[in-house]
């Protein structure tokens, strides 16, 4: 299918100052649908492109590969004069800027966000840290994992009584991609209406703390600190990881009605009739018991035998995959959630596919991931073309 309309961010010019994760993340989603999004890189390059111990037939990471799409790449010195002076005048054509360094960083370099708006005010400027741009703790260097810790994410991840373990996904880099780019897609139309862009601050550590929704309603209305609980959930029993005859799955029966449903598939109306079990949370109360007296049942049956009857009943329910089942799976495949792009060096080499589909203009990977500078000629002689007609 071919986009019959340009993409919706066709236009949009977005200076990607930033390296690893979180910020390259949002610039390649906001490049997906349709932005220039320039990859401004110190001359080493971003760091990620030297990443994850194995080496593909170039030198950049396959992690790279996977959030750089659909960008050029600009090398510029920004501790030195000359660079800087570019990036002024690449600044003036930008629309938004995303930069992840230290607080404090930038200001040092001039390209602060108080520097770009007296030269640009429309500019809508994202400065993504570990810890945010003020507060005690804004100083600290700070990576997915400590933004995990310091949040409280690893106090609920895992099992009671076990090491602490973080979440398996990076869910504070990627959620904190996540917030910038709504908070800087809504800055900038705020600033196609009044002429003025502004200042985000987005962190690793808020942004994991955002997802705590559940957690800390239990808290504030308990009084208790939220604990691990494995893959149970704290609003509904049962609702987790069961036991089979060959292993684990996943059910949630997470109200009356379901409930009901699995009584009778399960053949144990004295699980429907026990006072134990009789509302959403008194089977919470007794949540241990009632996976105990569950698995009873559910292990004299193999767990695809359960999921196919469950579904046909209407009571959710799944396998628990591996990344590998997951991706080259038919829902998988379906969805298009590995595709292979073009690449100078390494020919066909995989992407994640796009996560969300815009059905009316379909991404495309208009380009691949850049090489390290590859467009430093291209994008200089814009801006010298944009000198000379100014």
């Amino acid at each position: 299918m071919t986009a019959t309309r340009p993409l919706p961010l066709q236009g949009v010019r977005v200076l990607d100052v930033s390296q690893v994760m979180a910020g390259p993340f949002a610039c390649m989603m906001l490049a997906d649908m349709g932005a220039d999004v320039i990859k401004v890189e110190p001359p080493g390059g971003d760091q990620t492109r030297g990443a994850m111990g194995f080496k593909m037939k170039g030198p950049d990471s396959m992690g790279f590969l996977n959030m750089n799409r659909n960008k050029r790449s600009l090398t510029l010195d920004l501790k030195t004069d000359e660079d800087r002076a570019t990036f002024y005048e690449l600044a003036k054509t930008a629309d938004v800027i995303v930069e992840n360094y230290r607080p404090g960083a930038v200001q040092r370099l001039r390209i602060d966000y108080a520097s770009i708006r007296a030269i640009n005010p429309r500019i809508v400027y994202v400065s993504i840290s570990g810890f945010g741009q003020s507060g005690p703790w804004a100083e600290r260097p700070g990576f997915d994992l400590m933004a995990q810790a310091m949040s409280g994410v690893m106090s609920v991840t895992g099992y009671p009584g076990e090491k602490p373990v973080k979440a398996g996904v990076p869910v504070a880099d990627i959620g904190c991609a996540l917030f910038a780019t709504s908070a800087l897609l809504a800055a900038y139309i705020g600033a196609q209406k009044t002429g003025q862009g502004q200042h985000i601050d987005a962190s690793l550590f808020d942004a994991a703390m955002a997802f705590s929704i559940w957690d800390m309603s239990e808290y504030w209305g308990t009084g208790a600190a939220p604990t691990k609980l494995g893959t149970s959930n704290k609003m509904s029993a049962p609702y987790q990881a069961v036991q089979a005859r060959d292993g684990y799955f996943v059910m949630g029966a997470t109200n009356q009605k379901l409930w009901a449903k699995l009584c009778a598939l399960l053949e144990r109306p004295d699980l429907a009739a026990h006072a134990d079990y009789a509302s959403v949370s008194l089977r919470l109360k007794h949540r241990e018991a009632l996976i105990a007296a569950l698995e009873e049942t559910l292990t004299q049956r193999d767990s695809e035998e359960w999921i196919a009857a469950m579904l046909a009943t209407g009571i959710p329910a799944g396998p628990i995959l591996s990344y590998p089942e997951a991706f080259e799976g038919e829902h998988g495949t379906h969805r298009r959630m590995c595709m292979e792009i073009d690449h100078p060096i390494e020919g066909k080499v995989k992407n994640i596919g796009f996560p969300v589909k815009l059905l009316g203009t379909p991404q495309q990977v208009r380009r691949h991931p850049p090489l390290l500078g590859e467009h430093n000629a291209e994008i200089l002689a814009e801006l010298q073309a944009r000198a000379v007609t100014a």
